[in-house]
């Protein structure tokens, strides 16, 4: 096998996820490889018990609560089977055995769409408002949505991958009735932004959006919700059986992709945490944003102003699904990478994760304006 070089050129892969990685920490992750650390044996290779694991995994938690500034009365777990898995775990644990009881459930696109109907097996979820009507670029004001103050809890998430619709520090969080768990999913804009733990019972996020490969979810659960899960919950959704399991690991844990997220956890900190990621969120986004809203229309975004995402950027070149194509090829051409829009929407997506550097989005705009004066608008 040929020994492992550095890439000969500078692609910008604007996948949705898994996500790019900062070069630092994949660097870091291929010298360790073989033999991590003097061990002489892989993260790959090694028990998830041992003393060199747990200390990998506690260095991760414990950086995940930097970054956040969680507070010590929550819990910070390591699961496997991504956030689809917590659709039905969040059920499970904050549901009780008896009635079919009823939890609040906003939509505002795919993935909201999928937790809401993960819940229906579980519960009579009470819709709170849905935005598909709008195709997913607003939602009703506030005061008209139709909010159970009797539910379990208060579900929504905070960024759709797929529509770029993003609430950020939106939330309307006085519409959540008082005592209501809030449970938040934000597995795209995790790490992103700060976080206002008074107000939140539950987060959860895919780790594949911002914080390193797929396989983990990180799992933040406020301790007082952990026990009284229902008599029926899988042993996999169980958070209070993974609480009292040595080092919240019931079962072995995806065991690499903790170790990358962690080198990965600790870079952001090297590079300034959570302000600075929001900080080039801003950036990048306001910079691609622009440029498309001054296409004279050649470009579109849909999404209303003070929902769009900082993160997933999806927008149409003329409508136009032939341009679209060639679009995509063309990108491709010059290392612009994984553009392509949900199959359930098309068009063009760009995801600016926080490891995607400004360079990036400028090359891409670069190439929009190139494509723009070679392929003019249809007629």
């Amino acid at each position: 096998m040929a020994e492992a070089q550095d890439a000969p050129k500078t692609v910008y892969n604007f996948s949705a996820g898994p996500c790019c990685l900062p070069k630092e920490v994949l660097r870091e992750a291929q010298a360790d490889l073989v033999d991590y650390k003097g061990t002489g044996v892989s993260v790959m290779e090694m028990s998830h018990r041992s003393k060199t694991f747990t200390g990998i995994a506690d260095k991760a938690r414990e950086d995940v609560r930097r970054l956040l500034s969680v507070p010590d009365n929550f819990t910070i777990f390591m699961f496997q089977g991504g956030a689809s898995l917590q659709f039905a775990a969040i059920c499970y644990n904050l549901l009780e055995d008896g009635e079919r009881q009823s939890a609040n459930y906003l939509t505002t696109g795919t993935w909201s769409q999928g937790a809401i109907a993960e819940a229906r097996k579980y519960c009579n979820p009470n819709e709170v408002a849905n935005n598909k009507p709008s195709g997913y670029t607003t939602i009703a004001e506030p005061a008209d949505w139709n909010i159970d103050a009797s539910a379990k809890f208060f579900h929504y998430c905070d960024n759709e991958t797929i529509q770029g619709f993003e609430f950020g520090d939106g939330f309307p969080f006085d519409r959540v009735p008082e005592g209501q768990t809030l449970v938040c999913d934000m597995s795209s804009n995790f790490i992103t932004r700060e976080v206002d733990w008074s107000k939140y019972g539950v987060v959860y996020a895919g780790a594949q959006k911002n914080v390193g490969p797929a396989g983990a979810t990180i799992v933040i659960v406020r301790n007082d919700l952990i026990a009284g899960h229902r008599s029926d919950t899988p042993l996999l959704c169980d958070w209070e059986t993974f609480s009292k399991a040595a080092n919240t690991f019931h079962n072995t844990p995806s065991c690499f992709p903790i170790y990358v997220c962690g080198l990965n956890l600790a870079y952001m900190i090297e590079q300034g945490g959570v302000p600075a990621m929001k900080a080039k969120a801003i950036e990048r986004s306001s910079l691609l944003y622009d440029f498309i809203d001054n296409s004279d229309g050649y470009y579109v975004n849909r999404v209303e102003g003070r929902f769009r995402s900082k993160i997933n950027i999806p927008f149409r070149v003329c409508s136009n699904d032939e341009l679209e194509a060639k679009f995509l090829a063309e990108a491709a051409k010059v290392n612009l990478i994984d553009l392509k829009g949900h199959r359930s929407v098309g068009g063009i997506r760009a995801s600016l994760y926080n490891a995607m550097p400004v360079e990036g989005v400028h090359a891409l705009i670069a190439f929009m304006g190139t494509f723009k004066e070679n392929n003019p608008a249809p007629q």
